[in-house]
């Protein structure tokens, strides 16, 4: 039976329109879905958009809209987008659906019920850009530590959460499941986080009406927090579909960025304990995507919407940088500059100059009828080293590396054909042995960059007459050497990826 396998971007709240740091979230996740499909693993993949709150509220009513009308026109900005970048999602979750507002009803009602929820009256300050209480040793100057705004002070009848209770068995989970939040920086975090003491935190809203009604005090609302993070339980079937709920739930893989260690890591963990649910299987945390060593903000007015790199760089372009070039863990600085020099190293270069050469030699003295790669061929130990380094870095959550993997089997079969000079042989045994085995080269590349690059890898596909496309293939046999059969008509296109000029060339010429 196919391994299930539930992997989840952060639900992107609807006050702003999408820009790349929520971009590289996303197509991390998408790579990772993708991936897993290749292995034969049943998917699913969730994304989708945080609607609730008293930020949203004040945007919507800056912007002459209702809340749901804000939400509307922001959730479709984020659906629009990650169309543009071709990503797989299975469900895309909105907090306004009746559905989560079942989920988050339910589960709060049963948290309640054990006994970790009670009333009481909290004073606290208050970031409305976070939509998150903090203390006063948290702030800089006053101002929140993320947004770097000032906070206001909140009073008002709120119900608590009993997080306080919770201190033993989330550092009890966290001993016995000590890959459950990674890389281990990250969980080191959240272990430091716990052991400074938990305090009881507030999940309820008087002073709002934009959120989900708590259903045992109906002049309460949920704290956006605490309605978002059940996102993940409702697409999984909680309080719906008890099966399927049983099924994803003890497979779920959360992606967040590091600003939201705190309410995935410790918060989250600890309200599914409180309702006798299981806590997340695993947490990937990585780094803010900086532009001029700075996190984008809209205050800061240094975001970048996908779109605008799209055009320079094509959807797969965009893909492969940020996956190739950003590092899943620490902070990765963006620049244009960056992005132009790995687009010409690795796709002009490496793997667009490849299939020029094996296509032009082909047509040329094979009569245009790509060889059968040769049994014993010196790349295919190459081809297999790759392969397996590719699926551990996949396996661990680190695109970059699983990359580098596959490009250096690239690379490596450039030197080959640099090696043996196919173009100066003449058409025999010789020719035919070299180019059938750069011919199976771009065959397992088609399947091993799919993940990154899906539609590129259909066109290369395409080219050296593979039939079908190979996110239909399935590993670890679709990597297996020898699985080109010759005897196929390979074409020679328009190079995938023109060569881009640096911007000072296009500046001086």
């Amino acid at each position: 039976m196919p391994r299930p396998f539930y992997i989840t971007t952060p639900i992107y709240y609807v006050n702003d329109a999408p820009h790349i740091g929520h971009a590289y979230t996303t197509v991390t996740a998408d790579a990772l879905a993708r991936w897993h499909r290749l292995l034969g693993d049943d998917v699913l993949f969730l994304t989708g958009t945080d609607e609730h709150g008293l930020k949203v509220a004040r945007t919507a009513e800056a912007n002459g809209l209702t809340p749901q009308e804000q939400a509307d026109r922001t959730s479709a900005r984020f659906a629009e987008a990650w169309q543009e970048l071709d990503i797989s999602y299975d469900d895309f979750i909105r907090t306004t659906e009746p559905r989560h507002h079942r989920a988050v009803q339910a589960l709060l009602q049963r948290a309640h019920d054990n006994g970790y929820v009670e009333q009481g009256t909290y004073s606290g300050l208050y970031c409305v850009a976070c939509e998150a209480y903090y203390n006063e040793a948290d702030l800089n100057d006053g101002n929140c530590p993320i947004h770097g705004r000032p906070v206001e002070l909140f009073e008002e009848d709120n119900y608590f959460f009993k997080l306080s209770h919770f201190t033993q068995p989330l550092l009890d989970w966290l001993g016995e499941h000590p890959d459950a939040i990674q890389p281990e920086s990250k969980r080191n975090e959240a272990i430091g986080l716990i052991r400074q003491g938990l305090e009881d935190v507030s999940i309820t809203r008087t002073s709002l009406t934009w959120g989900v009604p708590v259903p045992w005090d109906r002049d309460h609302v949920f704290y956006v927090w605490y309605d978002a993070l059940i996102n993940y339980a409702t697409a999984a079937g909680y309080g719906s579909d008890p099966e399927g709920f049983d099924k994803w739930w003890p497979r779920v893989h959360h992606l967040i960025g590091k600003d939201i260690l705190r309410f995935h890591c410790v918060y989250w963990p600890a309200m599914l304990m409180a309702a006798g649910e299981l806590p997340p299987h695993r947490v990937y945390v990585h780094g803010f995507l900086m532009v001029g060593g700075e996190k984008m903000s809209k205050t800061g007015l240094n975001q970048i919407a996908p779109t605008d790199l799209v055009r320079d760089f094509g959807v797969d372009g965009f893909r492969h940088h940020f996956l190739r070039d950003v590092h899943f863990g620490p902070d990765g600085d963006f620049s244009y500059e960056g992005m132009i020099a790995r687009y010409n190293a690795d796709l002009a270069n490496n793997l667009g100059n490849l299939l020029s050469r094996v296509a032009t030699i082909v047509t040329r003295r094979c009569g245009g009828i790509g060889p059968a790669p040769a049994a014993e061929s010196p790349l295919a130990d190459l081809a297999r080293t790759a392969f397996q380094a590719a699926a551990e870095a996949w396996e661990a959550v680190q695109p970059s590396e699983a990359l580098e993997a596959t490009w250096r089997l690239i690379r490596d079969t450039n030197a080959y054909l640099e090696t043996n000079e196919p173009w100066k042989l003449e058409p025999g045994p010789a020719l035919d042995a070299i180019m059938g085995d750069a011919l199976e080269v771009l065959r397992i590349v088609a399947v091993l960059a799919t993940p990154a690059m899906p539609a590129t890898c259909a066109e290369l596909w395409r080219r050296i007459g593979m039939p079908g496309n190979p996110d239909e293939q399935r590993l670890p046999g679709a990597a297996a050497w020898g699985g080109y059969p010759g005897g196929l008509a390979v074409e020679k296109g328009q190079p995938l990826f023109p060569r881009m000029a640096s911007p000072e060339t296009k500046t001086s010429g």
